[in-house]
């Protein structure tokens, strides 16, 4: 089913304004609406809570339309960013309001004019905290339609039956949701949870239904990316880098590169340069014109990459508690045997294949658009809002999808470049595309992190102590606040951002096994030498590496096999059921293996609350090279409830390729001054005939809340393919990624 990009079009007033539209933004009064039915997830023996997202807003126009021909619009503030989201969406949306999937005509995602505010997409919440505001707000409407139904009908809501959108009365009598709303008007308020139906009932949730965007991308036969997008009267834009962070702009002769054919405008504010032209390669080539012209006075001086990992350790930085029994020193202090490592991880970048872009356009002399692959279209408004000087109301962000990118890349400081030309040309679009240097340089990474694990064994091979830092920087430096936009800090007056919060380093910091005595303790540095933010997983696939690296070395110092001890620790049932199913497919059997072929496992539950996935590598090292080879990632999860198969599958797929990439071969390098992987050359990511084979295996639980798996699938492939290495050579690499040299090196000291 083709989606109306131009649907995106329609004003808010507009919409409420729709003849014939079901505009449910009612309160709830009478029983109708707070009869019982499934709850929300909480405390037990409280009262039913809203799912948050909906409980924040809680008028059901804001989440769906229906017209009179029973045609239905959803309205989501959570975006799809290449998980799939849109189709999971809609089938829980027909299954809670009983019409087809055909009859659900518009998705309209991430819209600050049309849609709900959801903040950020992100953190693997958008079915657990978006899909479940849809389904609450769809089976309230339904229960609101029967209810209308009853009273033209004279019976009561429980005789009452639909399908496809259609009310039918036991005497045959019938009604369309079409004809229910006719061109009234209806304000309805969420105020307690409807009754939801149960999952035997489903028709869509849990069945592989197809994504309806594929065929657009697959043909090209509308924009779907924000890089194709083209929009009449288009100008098109590039900004002048530094040379270096921090750089400051001395001087700038700017009268070759205005002369330049197909130039419009050459902006300059303090050290923000940017060129407007008619086309794109007259943007690029007055760029370099510029580039030639620019005199920089600059400041920046690195940490050397080889001492981050004595940085990060003794930087100043604060120290969180995240959990210390107090007795895990003196446990460690009587062990038996004491196991100790440190392991390390690099900074990483997105390495998004397209490089971010934006388009911006000021007109009606103070009303901004901006269509743009950002994660969060609210927050960014507000961020643009403080860049421009004007009212977020006066900011519309429109989001479209990028190349791909799960995390904070460029995409909100290239709506800031953007918006920024487009201010000097009023009236006309102005789109940017960054360039891959730009990408790779200029985007905030992935934080550098570096872990100190002690176990302690007693003589029976029991874990009886576990001690365990964690040094890192914040992951988030998302835009909302003032002074997160990169072009912000070159402005004449500078925007600059404010401290930033400790946040995600901590992700998994804290194993899932039952630890008598533990202490687990994350230092964030105060200042990162690099420019971070959020990246996929944030801290999780860090910590786990290091965290289930440690588990198989403890597991060999007690002489166990590396799965069953760690299921001594474990007493959660559906932890136990992904490993089981998981070992079982991938024929568990470790050992030592002179061919230079072996299997790794880990484990986790994504943020010790959500989903559960167990993983076995398989990889083969060429012990002459160093070079390792994955080859078959077998994967079993369980995410509660299954809403599509399908996305499930793409999700784990696509997480364990990256994160195999990021195993073997990612790393940001940068020299005295400058970030040096700048390219695929330099920043090499896993190529098409590395790709391992990937087997999922899915443990549906169709009675239990769904959680998001997007995330959860990159977590454990790390320490799996680590582990296996192991296994493999008997050589331990404990500092990714796992390049040959570093293989090799534990080869030789093994």
């Amino acid at each position: 089913m083709a989606r109306d990009l131009m649907a995106h079009e329609v004003t808010r007033r507009e919409f409420l304004a729709g003849a014939g539209a079901l505009v449910v933004s009612f309160s709830l009064a009478g029983s109708l609406l707070s009869q019982g039915g499934a709850a929300a997830a909480g405390t037990p023996g409280a009262a039913p809570a809203l799912p948050a997202d909906l409980a924040a807003t809680p008028t059901l126009d804001s989440w769906l339309k229906i017209d009179s021909a029973g045609n239905v619009t959803v309205y989501s503030g959570k975006v799809d960013l290449g998980q799939g989201i849109g189709i999971a969406f809609e089938q829980i949306v027909a299954d809670e309001l009983d019409v087809s999937l055909a009859q659900i005509t518009n998705l309209v995602q991430g819209d600050t004019a049309l849609t709900p505010n959801e903040g950020y997409t992100a953190g693997s919440l958008s079915i657990a905290q978006g899909g479940m505001a849809l389904r609450y707000a769809a089976a309230t409407a339904r229960q609101y339609l029967v209810g209308l139904a009853a009273k033209e009908f004279g019976v009561d809501p429980g005789q009452l039956t639909v399908a496809d959108g259609v009310v039918r009365a036991p005497d045959g009598r019938s009604v369309t949701y079409g004809q229910l709303i006719g061109g009234h008007r209806f304000n309805l308020t969420v105020t307690s949870p409807p009754p939801l139906k149960d999952p035997s009932e489903y028709r869509y949730v849990g069945k592989p239904e197809p994504r309806l965007e594929i065929p657009g991308i697959m043909t090209g036969g509308s924009p779907v990316y924000i890089q194709n997008l083209r929009l009449p009267g288009m100008l098109h834009g590039r900004v002048l880098r530094p040379p270096s962070p921090g750089a400051q702009l001395l001087s700038l002769d700017t009268s070759r590169a205005a002369k330049m054919p197909g130039v419009v405008k050459v902006v300059r504010n303090g050290s923000f340069v940017g060129v407007v032209a008619e086309t794109e390669w007259a943007a690029i080539q007055a760029v370099e014109a510029l580039r030639s012209a620019a005199v920089w006075g600059q400041t920046n001086r690195f940490v050397p990459a080889d001492q981050i990992d004595t940085y990060l350790r003794t930087t100043a930085h604060s120290d969180i508690r995240e959990l210390d029994t107090g007795t895990a020193l003196p446990a460690l202090a009587k062990a038996a045997v004491r196991v100790k490592a440190d392991y390390s991880v690099p900074y990483i970048a997105h390495a998004s294949i397209g490089p971010s872009c934006a388009i911006a356009q000021l007109h009606n002399g103070n009303q901004w658009t901006i269509w743009s692959h950002t994660q969060g279209v609210y927050p960014d408004q507000q961020a643009l809002s403080y860049l421009l000087g004007v009212p977020a109301s006066n900011i519309r962000v429109i989001h479209m999808e990028g190349a791909g990118c799960y995390g904070h890349n460029g995409a909100d400081d290239v709506n800031a470049d953007a918006a920024l030309l487009a201010a000097a040309v009023p009236g006309r679009p102005v789109r940017v595309q960054w360039m891959r240097a730009d990408e790779f340089q200029w985007e905030p990474y992935g934080s550098a992190m570096s872990f100190r694990l002690e176990g302690g064994l007693d003589a029976s091979g029991n874990l009886v102590a576990w001690n365990h830092d964690v040094w890192t920087a914040t992951y988030s430096t998302r835009p909302g606040p003032p002074g997160w936009l990169l072009a912000g800090w070159y402005l004449a007056q500078p925007q600059l951002p404010g401290p930033a919060a400790n946040v995600g380093g901590d992700r998994n910091a804290v194993p899932y096994y039952n630890l008598a005595n533990a202490r687990v303790y994350c230092h964030y540095i105060e200042r990162s030498p690099l420019r971070v933010s959020a990246h996929r997983t944030l801290g999780a696939f860090r910590n786990i590496f290091a965290i289930e690296s440690f588990m198989d070395e403890l597991a060999a110092a007690a002489k166990a096999d590396p799965v069953a001890f760690r299921l001594r620790y474990l007493n959660d049932p559906r932890a136990t059921a992904v490993i089981q199913a998981v070992t079982k497919a991938a024929g568990w059997n470790p050992g030592p293996r002179p061919s230079g072929r072996g299997q790794g496992f880990a484990f986790t539950r994504y943020e010790n609350a959500g989903a559960y996935v167990a993983t076995v590598a398989e990889v083969e090292v060429d012990r002459a090279t160093g070079q390792v080879a994955v080859r078959h990632i077998y994967t079993s999860v369980d995410v509660g409830q299954i809403i599509n198969p399908n996305g499930l599958a793409n999700q784990a797929e696509g997480g364990a390729i990256q994160a195999t990439s990021w195993t073997l071969k990612e790393q940001v390098t940068w020299g005295a001054q400058a970030i040096e992987s700048v390219d695929w050359v330099t920043y090499p990511i896993l190529t098409f005939p590395e790709v391992p084979e990937v087997t999922v295996l899915p443990i549906d639980n169709p009675t239990l809340p769904p959680v998001g798996f997007g995330e959860a699938a990159c977590v454990p492939i790390g320490a799996a393919i680590a582990n296996a290495v192991f296994d493999a050579t008997g050589a331990r690499v404990r500092r990714l990624p796992l390049t040959p040299e570093r293989v090799r090196a534990a080869l030789s000291q093994a």
